[in-house]
């Protein structure tokens, strides 16, 4: 799975936005900048996509460039593919994450291994954006995480951004990429707010950040969770625990579930590489095993909170051993 690098410097005028404007700007600015980028989705034009980040630009360039496409997301995703190979940029929305498992076969067997079986006479630069997550009563079919379905296939760089600044950032590496990116947006970060830098500025893809910088123990987060960690780290701070917090932006905390995923693969390359370092065993954290709920009361159960991590951060400092 693909980590990515400290934004590149940026203009200092910065403005508050909220993470879907954030992303709304980036794909704007891309759009004016590029000819050959289009965006390709079900209900992203008329009606400005799901979580309206796509609105107002079918006004601005037109149903060639902003394409309604009917509920078939195996045709879209393939679609895309082939616009790729051809010289073409796409941008791809699909509903929800998990509707992107229709489309699987294209995404693993096709966009990801065109460029090395051609042996690189063709490119695939294509970004196909997902929301994910869980927390709003969507049930088992709409609210998973599977970061980790995407991050074991080589051939996709797969990133998510957890600030506005990023996700307009690394949205615009993206799509200047030559190759498939899987873009995950966690549905909870939407109506963020943060500082986005003014005028035209990438986040690099391929290094973490460091969010907060701590002696006693480090907590890693993706999406969503980094987020969670920082607040964490702050209140812990009322017990004497100092936190360092680094977001992955592609733990050990994951909202989806640990069992394979992507907070094994970090402990076990902490575990390979930098095992003398460490004064304690690697915790994990993820969701609870289990399709996630509807019931309100047991969604909340299934993901991890502000205070599994700390409770996770007590027991990995020996500040409560039987936890």
């Amino acid at each position: 799975m693909a980590a990515t690098a400290q934004p590149a410097k940026a203009p200092a005028a910065a403005e508050e936005k909220l993470y879907r404007v954030a992303l709304r700007e980036a794909l704007n600015e891309e759009m004016e900048r590029d000819d050959s980028i289009f965006l390709i989705g079900e209900d992203i034009g008329k009606f400005g996509g799901a979580y309206r980040v796509t609105d107002g630009l079918l006004d601005k360039y037109g149903p060639q460039r902003v394409v309604d496409a009917p509920i078939a997301e195996e045709a879209i995703v393939g679609t895309a593919i082939g616009a790729a190979m051809l010289g073409l940029r796409p941008v791809v929305e699909m509903m929800t994450i998990n509707f992107s498992l229709i489309a699987y076969d294209q995404i693993v067997n096709n966009a990801a291994k065109i460029r090395y079986m051609f042996g690189g006479e063709v490119k695939v630069p294509m970004v196909i954006r997902m929301p994910g997550g869980a927390g709003h009563q969507l049930s088992a079919q709409h609210s998973h995480s599977f970061e980790v379905l995407y991050g074991l296939i080589p051939g996709l760089l797969v990133v998510a951004p957890t600030t506005p600044a990023d996700a307009k950032g690394m949205l615009k590496s993206a799509i200047r990429s030559d190759n498939p990116v899987m873009f995950l947006e966690s549905m909870s970060l939407y109506n963020v707010k943060g500082e986005v830098p003014a005028g035209d500025y990438t986040t690099p893809l391929g290094k973490a950040a460091v969010r907060r910088n701590g002696s006693d123990v480090t907590i890693v987060g993706v999406s969503r969770m980094a987020v969670l960690a920082n607040e964490a780290a702050k209140q812990l701070e009322e017990e004497d625990i100092d936190a360092e917090v680094i977001d992955l932006r592609c733990v050990v905390v994951e909202e989806g579930w640990s069992t394979y995923g992507v907070t094994a693969e970090v402990a076990a390359g902490v575990q390979e590489r930098c095992f003398d370092y460490l004064d304690a065993p690697i915790r994990r954290l993820g969701g609870a095993q289990v399709p996630m709920p509807y019931n309100q009361q047991l969604e909340r159960a299934s993901i991890p909170t502000s205070e599994d991590i700390k409770r996770l951060v007590r027991v990995t400092v020996g500040r409560n051993p039987n936890a």
